[in-house]
This record gives structure tokens, sequence and C-alpha cells, in this order.
């Protein structure tokens, strides 16, 4: 099944490729950072499958969509949850939220390979585990949610903090906010991100997770609250 990506997000594209390259039906065609250069080569190629950002310069994604008179199948791949009805509307065959875990990618790529989504797989592909990948110089290092303790920005860098690593991404906290799970990530301060199911203590000024220490933020502090006091007794 020929595939193409479009994305205005070079890391967003080699997550995808990367992903696409272990699943032996699918063949990348090509990737493109907008939507118009993807309606360019859709004039003069077939392809059966469209991994598709919404956001985008120029055009966005729904616009692109609607623009083709016979569109293959489309998988949007976005950071915003708030076009998942317009896209069904659409009849996409799934929406994918970022960052993308590898068995949510299958999922969705089985629906449109109309298989069960482990015979998808590479046998090395553990699908039973919920993870993401982060670029780390010129590495995808793959890191389970269930192991993140905490996030902190670093300007336009985060850092990933897990029992035993630090991973240290060019990325912005605002996208892996939307992104991440909401019942088990919550945004505490400007700054950081903490895994819930870690937290061992908190305080009205401070969360503990472990031996680390993470400040609530002034303005947090109020829905902060109202989440962890919903298990006290």
């Amino acid at each position: 099944m020929k595939c193409i990506i479009v994305d205005d997000e070079p890391l967003a594209i080699e997550i995808l490729e990367a992903y696409v390259a272990k699943v032996e039906q699918l063949e990348l065609a090509g990737t493109f950072r907008n939507a118009v250069s993807a309606f360019t080569f859709l004039q003069q190629h077939t392809v059966d499958l469209i991994f598709l950002d919404i956001q985008m310069p120029k055009l966005s994604g729904i616009d692109f969509l609607k623009t083709l008179r016979n569109p293959p199948k489309v998988i949007f791949t976005t950071a915003f949850r708030d076009y998942a009805i317009e896209g069904f509307d659409l009849e996409v065959a799934d929406y994918l939220l970022k960052p993308i875990p590898f068995e949510r990618f299958l999922k969705a790529v089985a629906k449109v390979l109309h298989q069960p989504a482990a015979s998808a797989s590479q046998p090395q592909a553990k699908v039973d585990e919920d993870y993401v990948y982060f670029k780390v110089d010129k590495k995808m290092v793959k890191t389970r949610m269930a192991d993140i303790l905490y996030i902190e920005s670093i300007k336009d860098y985060v850092k990933v903090r897990t029992p035993e690593r630090e991973i240290i991404t060019q990325q912005k906290i605002s996208y892996l906010e939307e992104s991440l799970p909401r019942e088990q990530f919550i945004r505490i301060h400007r700054s950081f991100i903490v895994n819930r199911e870690k937290i061992d203590a908190y305080s009205a000024t401070d969360v503990e997770i472990g031996k680390f220490h993470v400040p609530i933020g002034r303005n947090y502090k109020n829905d902060v609250m109202k989440v962890l006091g919903k298990n006290v007794f």
C-alpha cells in the first residue's frame, strides 16, 4: 500500500517515516512539508493512504482533503483534539493525536489494511505498551509513558525525566500537554507536566515524585488541587 506523509514539522515526519518502515505492508512514496506540494504530487501519482497533519501553512489538511475529488484513505495526525468531529465527517480512516505511540499507529493502519493490528507489526514490536519516541541528536528514543516521572520546559527544549535517565529534546511543552493523555498527565506549572500516577505526596506549593520536588505554579494551583484532592479522605 503506497502512502505519503504531509506535515510541516520535520520531527513528526521523521517519526512517521520510522513507523512506516516497520510495517512491511506500507510503502512510503514521499513526504511533504505542505499540502500544496502534496497536491501537486497527487496530480501525477496515485497513492492508497495519506498521513495528514491538519494545521499547516498555506493550506490546512482539512481544506486540502476537500480539494481532492477521489481522495485515498486518510489518517489525520495532529496535536489538536478540536478537529476530530470534522475529521470523521470527512470520513477519514482514523484520527491520531501527537505524540503518536507506535501501537496506536498500528491500530490506525490496521483499519486501513482490514487486518488485526498485531499482524502488521514487526515481531519485536510490543503493542501492549503505550510509548512515544523522542528525538535525541540523530536517534529516536523510545520511552514508555508509564515510565515518565515529569517533563520540564527549558526554553525551546523539554527535559523528560524517567527513573533511569533524562531525555532532552527540542519540543514545546504546550505541544506535549495537548498530546499526552489527560487522565495520566497534568500540567502543574508553566514549566512542568507530571505523571499523576507517580506522585507520592503533595502540598500547596509542590508535588513529590520520589526524590524530586516539582513546584506548583500559582496560576495552576486551583486546578491542580481539584484534581489531586479527589482522592483525599
